[in-house]
């Protein structure tokens, strides 16, 4: 779930900086990241790729980071390890797709980079 490896001649894309909004910001419904203070279309569309970019790549990487925790805590040598259902609970997943986090996950510690629980 790692972002693409680009190829030898292409440039890597870097993802927009998140930056965390101001709380007077947060608590007007219509700001988001001031695009809706952006009047040039071209521009609008530039920034908002990037934001979408931005999350994406979040996104990815947080859920890597799910499922090498649920691996640490489904880890048979572990006293207090849980079953995929506790960690099913605990992340508002179904068991099913626990169990391929688990998985994941333990690829992921080991250093194989397989499929993302999406994709199995």
């Amino acid at each position: 779930m790692a972002e693409p490896t680009p190829r030898r001649n292409e440039p890597r894309l870097r993802p927009a900086h998140l930056l965390f909004e101001p709380v007077e910001a947060v608590a007007d419904p219509e700001h988001f990241f001031g695009l809706e203070s952006v009047d040039d279309p071209g521009a609008l569309l530039s920034r908002a790729t990037e934001l979408v970019q931005a999350f994406r790549v979040a996104t990815d990487r947080a859920v890597e980071f799910q499922a090498m925790a649920a691996a640490q805590l489904a880890d048979p040598r572990r006293f207090d390890r849980l079953t995929p259902a506790d960690i099913a609970e605990r992340a508002e997943w179904t068991e099913d797709y626990a169990k391929k986090m688990v998985e994941f996950g333990r690829d992921l510690l080991d250093g194989r980079e397989g499929q993302g629980p999406e994709q199995i």
